[in-house]
């Protein structure tokens, strides 16, 4: 059962979303320490504890998905079509656990380049404190994505092990900027999936539950990223600023690769080439992607990241038009 605090916390997120838009679109800097200030008391009010605000025990419940199914990749597909009601839902059930599994790899990495941003900045200050509260959130995000995987009774799904070595260079190269651009990716896209299944009542309680959650905390992640990003681009050297272009747009065709793992076909009795074939070849799941990158793609495109070599990458991602 969710708690009133948590539902409250929902309703105060589309006049959030409003405001987030209107300073955006006014393109102004604001003061770092002010928007922290901010950051943490919002966290003060609206941070949660998924082992209790969860109920964990309850049972599943018959003929309800585990993620909406238009978010399925292989929806409408014609593999999808020959599919039984009963197998889709498993097919949910497993590409959930693929998504909570890549979430908490994106989170490990998060917290890495959060911890590299402040390690020179003045502990003292509500910048670095805010840092060290989202990282304290992300910490709990992890251990709910894994504690929601062990209870859907399916295997995890950890990426390729050259994405994984992708992810360990990108974290020990990667500068601010980059590591600001790469969180956005990693968050605004599944954030949006997410705001789409917490509402949908086809969908299990406890899976509803989990991304009310992510959302609730994760709209202060994504300010605290998009503030500084935008400060970024305009105060990093040029060097800096094409460096993040290039580094975002590999990162974006990383990302739209990573978000289907091929594992969950063979697990729910599917051929795992013909699968992957057909989402590669659906409009629908290239319009998912697209519509859920696209929030992010005009921010970024508005702050300067999607030019040149980063904008061709961006581009053969599929999460650019």
């Amino acid at each position: 059962m969710l708690t009133g605090s948590l539902i409250r916390a929902m309703t105060t997120l589309t006049d959030a979303d409003a405001l987030e838009g209107l300073r955006d679109a006014l393109g102004l800097l604001k003061d770092r320490e002010q928007v922290a200030e901010r950051l943490l008391a919002s966290s003060a009010k609206h941070s949660f504890d998924p082992d209790k605000e969860l109920d964990w025990d309850a049972p599943f419940e018959d003929g309800k998905w585990f993620w909406p199914p238009e978010l399925v990749s292989l929806y409408d597909t014609p593999m999808w079509r020959r599919m039984s009601e009963e197998q889709r839902i498993l097919l949910s059930r497993h590409e959930a656990a693929a998504l909570a599994s890549l979430g908490i790899w994106f989170e490990i990495i998060l917290m890495q380049l959060l911890v590299r941003h402040i390690y020179d900045k003045a502990a003292t200050s509500a910048h670095v404190r805010y840092a060290l509260t989202e990282i304290e959130d992300e910490c709990r995000h992890s251990k709910m994505f894994a504690r929601l995987i062990e209870r859907g009774g399916t295997p995890s799904y950890p990426v390729s092990r050259a994405h994984q070595n992708m992810g360990r260079l990108f974290k020990t190269v990667s500068t601010t900027p980059g590591s600001f651009t790469a969180t956005l990716l990693g968050e605004e896209v599944l954030d949006w999936m997410q705001r789409l299944t917490f509402p949908d009542e086809r969908v299990q309680p406890l899976v509803r539950g989990v991304t009310r959650i992510h959302v609730v905390e994760e709209a202060r992640h994504v300010r605290y990223a998009r503030e500084e990003l935008r400060r970024q681009m305009v105060t990093a050297p040029r060097w800096s600023q094409e460096f993040t272009r290039v580094t975002s747009g590999e990162f974006a065709r990383v990302f739209s690769v990573a978000f289907v793992n091929p594992e969950v076909y063979r697990n729910v009795g599917l051929d795992r080439r013909e699968a992957l074939a057909q989402v590669q070849a659906s409009g629908h799941r290239r319009e998912v992607m697209q519509t859920g990158a696209k929030r992010l793609t005009d921010f970024l495109d508005d702050i300067g990241v999607l030019r040149g070599v980063g904008r061709r990458l961006w581009k053969s991602s599929g999460l650019l038009a």
